[in-house]
């Protein structure tokens, strides 16, 4: 088993700005026995290609804190992979956010995704901080940074975050996390290259420089984009549901679209010059492992 403490900890950034292509993977803390077996051989599978880094999520509302940093310490142990962890503001008072914090750092973790989460009764519900923890992400941010020397990533919304008024808050929100210390974003799953882009040039336009990753999920079945989109309260692009519905009596017509969808939207950001790609994987690795096949030849 490799021992955490004596591996070196690349750095997300120094990662993202490498001459090739910064490629990393999302997985989220399985339920049960058998979900964690197909987590393992997801994790197993991405492995062999050597992305950049993965990460673990949490569930709503943090309902998964215990076995996101379980999971994440494992496969910071037993792999050869960098990982990032999530950490969110839900249900936490900051004495828990900073125990939990130690714990990432006892594993040997040092990167972390700060977000403030959704609301503990989901979206569409009033966010209410807990009273002794903190309101917005920045203040995770700038807590995280007080506590050790921790590469700290925020997240990103190119269609407007749930809460926000316009695109142009969302900008003014994420520069304000990288005033804080943030040193990248990744972004909600993308549907529209052209919002994302948006974004970042928002954010360019402001002379503070952060880099912003496009996450990316290849649709495989039909419904999976409304799925998506009612957990993370982000719109679809009209296009991508279109060339969805055209196929969508059609099982592997669906798949293969969706991860001919995703593969394009790929080209064309790391064409646009886009730092790296975010797989969301759903803990199933096979159809981002197709996408990162055709991009990589």
């Amino acid at each position: 088993m490799p021992d955490a403490s004596a591996r070196p900890h690349p750095s997300i950034p120094d990662l993202l700005h490498a001459p090739d292509t910064a490629f990393s993977f999302e997985f989220f803390p399985p339920k049960d026995d058998a979900s964690e077996a197909i987590l393992w051989d997801s994790i197993r599978r991405v492995e062999r290609i050597r992305p950049s880094f993965v990460s673990v999520t949490y569930g709503a509302g943090g309902s998964t804190r215990d076995r996101t940093v379980r999971v994440t310490s494992r496969i910071e142990h037993e792999t050869t992979l960098t990982t990032m962890a999530h950490l969110t503001c839900v249900g936490s008072s900051t004495t828990e956010l900073r125990q939990i914090v130690g714990q990432y750092a006892g594993a040997g973790i040092r990167n972390i995704l700060a977000l403030r989460g959704d609301p503990a009764g989901g979206l569409g519900t009033p966010w209410t901080p807990h009273p002794g923890g903190l309101d917005h992400a920045d203040q995770l941010v700038g807590l995280i940074r007080e506590l050790g020397e921790f590469t700290v990533g925020v997240a990103a919304f190119p269609d407007k975050h749930p809460e926000s008024g316009s695109l142009e808050e969302d900008a003014q929100v994420l520069i304000r996390k990288a005033q804080a210390g943030a040193s990248f974003a990744i972004t909600q799953m993308v549907t529209d290259v052209d919002a994302y882009l948006r974004l970042r040039d928002l954010v360019a336009a402001s002379g503070r420089s952060i880099p912003i990753v496009p996450g990316l999920m290849p649709v495989t079945a039909y419904g999976q984009l409304q799925r998506m989109t009612e957990l993370n309260g982000q719109p679809l692009a009209a296009e991508v549901v279109e060339r969805i519905e055209a196929v969508k009596d059609d099982r592997s017509a669906v798949r293969e679209v969706g991860i001919q969808i995703c593969t394009e939207h790929a080209q064309r950001m790391l064409a646009e010059g886009a730092p790296g790609l975010h797989f969301i994987t759903m803990n199933r690795s096979t159809a981002t492992l197709e996408v990162h096949r055709n991009l990589v030849g």
